[in-house]
């Protein structure tokens, strides 16, 4: 799995976005709005997930504490919010310098993010959110569950499947279906790298077209 993960780092995050849609015959792209809040890193490594849901109880997301602490090295920890709740942050500097200590690999929140001068300042560490907010979860909402199957910006994520993500957003690569999304993947690279070398050379866009049939 890590020399796969290593090979998602090179390819781009459209073409996994297609290869995926390809293989699996279904989105695996989030919607728009999970963008990045903090900087313009790259982000690959497999899901570890937690999901929340309302409450008035006044509660640490404990289950995502635990998991920032437990889960492995390299993960990506992706938080959902039954409902959704883009106006509430359920990821701030603290929970960013516990996965900065663990060495995880960044954030997916179907939520808000705040304490963004401080991330940026003394971690630098990717985190995609559908918001920036400065308001608590604490008597809004609570943790109920990690490692479980969860939907984030219209996609479920299993524990385990590869989240790849940059500027452009974030695709879900099923676990199952990792290597043969990969191998599509690359192989979208390679012909559109072709493609634009025959665009540039012919100086015809309508020449590219043809040839690949792809656009």
């Amino acid at each position: 799995m890590k020399e796969i993960i290593e090979a998602f780092r090179t390819v781009a995050v459209a073409s996994v976005a297609d290869a995926v849609d390809k293989v699996c015959g279904k989105r695996g792209y989030m919607d728009s709005s999970i963008k990045p809040r903090i900087n313009d890193k790259r982000v690959v490594g497999p899901a570890a997930t937690v999901l929340e849901t309302a409450t008035d109880e006044f509660l640490p997301p404990q289950h995502a504490l635990d998991l920032i602490d437990e889960a492995p090295a390299g993960s990506v920890i992706v938080i959902s919010i039954q409902g959704g709740a883009p106006d509430v942050a359920v990821w701030g500097g603290l929970m960013t310098a516990g996965a900065f200590a663990n060495e995880h690999e960044g954030a997916i929140l179907d939520g808000g993010v705040r304490d963004l001068a401080e991330i940026r300042r003394d971690y630098d560490f990717p985190v995609f959110a559908r918001s920036v907010s400065p308001g608590t979860t604490l008597g809004r909402y609570k943790t109920v569950a990690s490692q479980v199957p969860v939907e984030v910006g219209d996609v479920i994520v299993h524990p385990g499947d590869i989240i790849v993500a940059d500027i452009d957003g974030v695709v879900v690569v099923p676990q199952a279906k990792a290597q043969e999304v990969l191998a599509m993947a690359q192989e979208i690279d390679q012909r559109e790298l072709e493609q634009a070398k025959l665009i540039v050379a012919e100086k015809s866009l309508r020449k590219g077209l043809a040839k690949y049939g792809r656009i």
